[in-house]
């Protein structure tokens, strides 16, 4: 479905600063994830990048400024170039950091890795344990082979986070995977929460419910003085709602000393600070967010990043409609705009899964 931006008219005419790129380098994977958005399986499929596309693709992200570029899939140590390509964008002075699912690392592949610049990889852990997470993964022993992949990558002295999508299953196994990513040695724990496009739209019925969203939500502020790891809730845009109402409840002011990063950045994040970037070169909001912005093969990434109608609606909040618009916390959250899209057909339609009743909403009812 091709959005009609004419519908929304109240778009800002201005650019916005890139902090963050997630490019899927290639489609093929060896896991079958349930939840993959792409539905990717070994491929080959057609239309890929070659590597001078690629080279140009990172000479056109480094025209916007300094973002960090994440070389994600499919499984990235799929393609033959993918350390040509890192080394590449570490070259060009761009932040290179690879979402490998790590069952695919050996010695030799982490030392490239190393050589290649990257400064960080994410590897996902959806179970606390073996069977938990090769079932979510689809591959019997991808969780040893993940955890063998994290002891190579520490070897070659790559630091490493922890990736975990919620769903219903593995709800009660957050705290545990945390304890183990801590045991691990992992720098960060970085919690998605399901978004159900791909092959993520077969296990709706996983999705966790808005007030275990809630929940989890306050759950995970709970752990920022608790654990050494830095926390981040990704496709969680409430928590940035939450972080605020628990500092004031707590009599603090959010800023940079006090809540770090999270002080300084917003939920939602697609088409304003981030973009993803699909392996034929399409150009969208988020991976979750099925919308063609541009594409790179026929127009320059900087031209579809400044110019997309898309992307200059998203950076508008006062575009946002239903309770999301008259949200008093829109411009912290901004509710996700996949999970409004996937439900609605406008990715500007008010977030599905939020509990929250506005200020205005509430003033109604009185």
């Amino acid at each position: 479905m091709k959005p009609d931006t004419s519908a929304h008219p109240h778009q800002e005419k201005k650019e916005a600063s890139l902090r963050l790129v997630a490019w899927e380098i290639t489609r093929n994977c060896n896991l079958s994830c349930v939840h993959c958005r792409a539905a990717a399986t070994q491929g080959p499929y057609t239309g890929e990048l070659d590597t001078a596309s690629c080279f140009r693709l990172l000479d056109q992200i480094a025209e916007t400024g300094s973002p960090i570029v994440i070389l994600t899939g499919g499984e990235p140590l799929l393609r033959s170039d993918i350390f040509e390509i890192a080394s590449y964008g570490t070259d060009k002075g761009l932040r290179m950091v690879m979402a490998p699912n790590g069952t695919l690392i050996t010695e030799t592949s982490a030392r490239q890795m190393a050589d290649a610049g990257i400064k960080r990889i994410s590897i996902s852990l959806d179970g606390a344990v073996k069977e938990s997470h090769d079932s979510f993964r689809g591959v019997v022993g991808a969780f040893d082979s993940a955890l063998r992949g994290i002891r190579f990558a520490k070897e070659a002295g790559i630091e490493f986070q922890i990736n975990t999508t919620i769903t219903k299953t593995n709800l009660d196994q957050i705290p545990k995977i945390q304890d183990l990513a801590i045991e691990l040695g992992a720098v960060a724990h970085h919690i998605f929460l399901l978004v159900p496009t791909g092959r993520g739209k077969y296990i709706v019925d996983q999705e966790i419910s808005a007030k275990e969203y809630e929940d989890t939500l306050n759950w995970f502020y709970d752990q920022r003085e608790k654990t050494p790891l830095q926390l981040k809730a990704t496709c969680a845009p409430h928590y940035y709602r939450i972080l605020r109402q628990r500092a004031k409840k707590e009599g603090k002011s959010v800023s940079f000393q006090t809540h770090g990063l999270d002080a300084v950045t917003r939920g939602c994040l697609g088409g304003t600070g981030f973009c993803f970037i699909s392996h034929r070169g399409v150009v969208q909001p988020c991976g979750f967010l099925n919308l063609n912005c541009g594409d790179i093969t026929q127009t320059s990434f900087t031209d579809v990043w400044n110019h997309s109608d898309v992307f200059l609606s998203l950076r508008n909040f006062d575009n946002l409609k239903g309770k999301c618009g008259d949200c008093e916390f829109k411009r912290v959250c901004g509710g996700c705009r996949a999970r409004a899209y996937e439900a609605t057909g406008d990715f500007l339609a008010e977030e599905p899964l939020c509990s929250y009743q506005p200020k205005s909403y509430r003033a109604k009812e009185m």
